[in-house]
């Protein structure tokens, strides 16, 4: 497991309680949330006045199961740490309950202004480009058949002209088979159990190109333009230019971001129809708290004007 230093003096309890709680009504409006990931989501704790930034994830079924996801996250870390990117640390700690272990990951709180998508917005061009091209070299630098990585720029906090990924919950450590080590039934449980085998072999096939340089570097570009940094897009795509190849041209970000916004649109509307099925036709609390409706950025593709 991954030592509890962090925060020693967190109680994963009260924390949990009031987690539960929202879920049991179906609104997260009371909770300390900074953000919702595809699969986490995000709280500042204390509520009070929030130090340390806290992932929920979906319920493990058994002690083992948390130990090796956990494992795999300290790996993962340090596996990173050695390729010379930077981390923010990070733990994981549980609390056994009924229906399962509940498992949050905790790292100290990055401010806002310091996420790198943030960051980005209000840099002057000259340290925008610098912040990217650290990017790109991170990506250089980890990125491979063994090591994958989710490199968009939400996942970073930045400072002083250095980089420091956060989003870490997705381990992505291959076997020398090359298969994914990660469980991915952990991450395909918050959706219909019907269809959990085909969103198995969809999570593979979704992790696969986080394991090669250049389709990493485009899915960072489709997502500043989800993140409406569009200003941003050509300075990342000539900072990869000079890495990896074929360049990667405006148009095919364009045709990744359509791809990828259908995807996800489609997966948050089969969460919001299970939640109404388990809501209203079998009677029963729906066990995870989703999103707001979002749109997935701009209607408008990258470089195009909006009407």
């Amino acid at each position: 497991m991954v030592s509890a230093t962090l925060a020693p003096e967190l109680d994963l309890a009260p924390l949990d309680a009031a987690v539960e709680a929202a879920i049991g009504v179906g609104d997260a409006g009371a909770l300390p949330v900074l953000g919702f990931g595809e699969i986490t989501l995000v709280l500042g704790w204390p509520a009070e006045r929030p130090e340390i930034a806290v992932k929920r994830l979906p319920v493990f079924g058994a002690r083992a199961e948390v130990d090796a996801y956990a494992g795999l996250v300290a790996e993962y870390l340090a596996t990173l740490r050695e390729r010379g990117v930077g981390v923010v640390d990070t733990e994981v700690r549980s609390l056994a309950t009924a229906d399962g272990f509940h498992v949050y990951l905790v790292q100290p709180l990055v401010p806002r202004e310091r996420v790198l998508s943030v960051a980005l917005a209000s840099a002057p061009p000259v340290e925008a480009e610098a912040l990217l091209e650290r990017l790109v070299d991170a990506v250089c630098a980890t990125v491979d058949a063994g090591l994958g990585l989710d490199a968009q720029a939400g996942s970073w906090a930045a400072e002083d002209n250095r980089l420091a990924l956060f989003d870490v919950s997705t381990p992505l450590l291959r076997s020398p088979a090359g298969r994914e080590r990660l469980d991915m039934s952990l991450f395909v449980s918050i959706y219909p159990a019907v269809l959990h085998p085909l969103l198995r072999r969809v999570a593979h096939a979704i992790a696969r190109p986080y394991h090669e340089p250049r389709a990493v570097l485009l899915d960072v570009a489709s997502n500043l333009h989800k993140e409406q940094l569009d200003r941003c897009v050509p300075l990342l795509l000539a900072a990869a230019a000079q890495r990896v190849g074929p360049p990667i041209e405006h148009a095919e970000v364009q045709r990744y971001f359509q791809r990828d916004r259908a995807l996800w649109l489609a997966l948050q509307r089969l969460r919001r129809a299970d939640r109404a099925w388990q809501r209203t036709v079998r009677r029963r609390p729906y066990p995870f708290l989703l999103p707001p409706p979002y749109r997935y950025g701009p209607m408008t593709p990258p470089g195009e004007t909006p009407p």
